[in-house]
């Protein structure tokens, strides 16, 4: 991609790599903070990989009643969910080689005393950048003032920042209005991303987990996977 490119993605806990991979390959990475909380998506939780094999749910526990928007979702503290994601992850990763380099960290954050769940994302993402490598600008469409409704809105973002490419997820292609863009000379890439294989404990290797698995496993050689995925292998 050629001059200014942007991309636009919801925030998420613990986020998988094509987030990672979007927010790598852009100069300007919006966090889509201020639209409507979707309970069952990936905002307040994602998979790490069990002993056995199998993929495992840490989930953040949330308050919300109706439709809030991202921003506006607290979470629910009586229960000790980060005590226990601490727990789980120390144990299913007690073999990986990189544990002990990423952990301390982790808990750190994990224990603040958080109460909203975007503030706990935003700072989990931003630390696994950089683990990863990633030095793009981010900023947050909350504090931004910029409306409209689906496409459009997306459209001006991308004017805001003089961008002259959006990077998009493929899931998008269902509703994104590419012609829009384009009259507005903007050029519209879909990520179409590849997920890589890479070095992974505890039997066959599982895709699509959360990108601390990556970093648990390969250490400092996670950015080169990230940035190479046709260049890992298992």
């Amino acid at each position: 991609m050629s001059g200014l490119s942007v991309a636009v993605l919801q925030p998420g806990y613990l986020p998988w790599l094509g987030f990672f991979d979007q927010m790598r390959a852009v100069d300007v990475f919006v966090y889509y903070d201020d639209v409507q909380f979707d309970k069952h998506s990936w905002r307040n939780r994602n998979r790490i990989k069990s002993p056995s094999g199998q993929p495992q749910w840490l989930t953040v526990p949330v308050l919300h009643q109706g439709f809030p928007r991202i921003i506006d979702v607290q979470i629910d503290n009586r229960m000790p969910w980060s005590r226990k994601h601490l727990g789980t992850i120390r144990q299913f990763y007690s073999r990986a080689p990189y544990l002990s380099t990423y952990l301390p960290c982790l808990e750190h954050l994990l224990t603040r005393n958080w109460t909203h769940l975007v503030d706990l994302d935003l700072a989990l993402s931003q630390q696994l950048a950089e683990w990863l490598g990633i030095t793009s600008f981010t900023t947050r469409s909350s504090e931004l003032d910029i409306q409209g409704e689906r496409s459009e809105r997306l459209l001006r973002l991308c004017q805001h920042f003089g961008a002259d490419t959006y990077l998009s997820g493929n899931a998008a292609q269902a509703y994104l209005d590419v012609e829009l863009f384009e009259r507005n000379g903007i050029q519209v890439v879909w990520q179409n991303y590849r997920h890589p294989t890479y070095p992974q404990i505890n039997g066959e290797f599982i895709p699509y987990l959360s990108a601390l698995d990556l970093l648990l496993n390969c250490g400092p050689d996670s950015a080169t996977v990230l940035a190479d995925p046709k260049g890992t292998s298992n």
